[in-house]
């Protein structure tokens, strides 16, 4: 069927789309983003309204998107039209910004960083709004979406709301940076979630100085661990059986 629909024309796909029976079409939706032909992918924007469209067969076209192993950077386009200056339900907005995370993502891994306006563009939406966001539930989203992307040059950002963020915030973005290959987890990473752990600079909700403790027993070294273990006798008995555990499975 994806074969089909990348041999056919825009007024074929559009037609089926406006002639399937509704349970078929989140389906067809599916098929079309997998297709990423130039007539399936403009089919889709025709058919697709963000205002008026049912919840399910957005959220499928965002998935689909999302999910798709090689993107393109007209599919990146689409949802970047799509998501703009539309007003919409907070369930699509959040998905389509995670969506919009991961098409970032495998396009840099495709090597189109610096050659698609798409790509500069679909992250710049993602921290103007990550620096407009007023709502923590607002900034967790964003975040996520840069976990999605997973791009080095992100790393300073997602620091800096790892050690100054709330509770949420803060796990969030250690979540975000343990995403990214070893080789990014610089010694200044590492500070960042010793100070964290260690509570050097503010006191840390548990949830965080234990996000934190597994980003470095992640990339371990001698002294982390050491430190880690010594920490250890001033906790509550739960978290301290949770990082030794942790440590132990490091080790071993």
């Amino acid at each position: 069927f994806i074969q089909m629909l990348r041999s056919a024309k825009k007024r074929d796909v559009l037609e089926l789309l406006r002639r399937a029976p509704e349970e078929m079409r989140p389906f067809i939706v599916e098929a079309a983003v997998a297709a990423q032909s130039v007539a399936s992918l403009a089919a889709l924007s025709d058919f697709l309204d963000f205002s008026k469209e049912t919840k399910n067969l957005l959220e499928k076209f965002l998935y689909a998107a999302a999910f798709s192993p090689r993107p393109s950077g007209e599919l990146l386009h689409l949802v970047l039209e799509k998501l703009d200056g539309k007003q919409l339900t907070p369930e699509i907005w959040e998905t389509g910004i995670l969506a919009m995370g991961s098409l970032v993502g495998k396009l840099c891994q495709q090597k189109l960083c610096g050659l698609q306006q798409e790509v500069e563009r679909g992250m710049e939406t993602i921290l103007r709004g990550l620096r407009g966001a007023e709502k923590e539930p607002e900034v967790v989203i964003y975040l996520l979406a840069l976990g999605n992307a997973v791009l080095p040059e992100t790393i300073p950002t997602l620091l800096g709301y790892a050690e100054e963020g709330p509770a949420a915030v803060t796990t969030t973005a250690i979540s975000a940076l343990r995403r990214f290959p070893a080789q990014h987890i610089s010694s200044k990473v590492k500070r960042v979630m010793r100070r964290i752990f260690h509570e050097k600079r503010k006191s840390y909700e548990k949830t965080c100085r234990l996000a934190a403790a597994e980003m470095l027993l992640d990339n371990p070294s001698p002294m982390d661990i050491i430190n880690i273990l010594l920490a250890t006798n001033e906790m509550e008995m739960e978290m301290a059986t949770f990082l030794l555990r942790k440590v132990q499975s490091s080790l071993h």
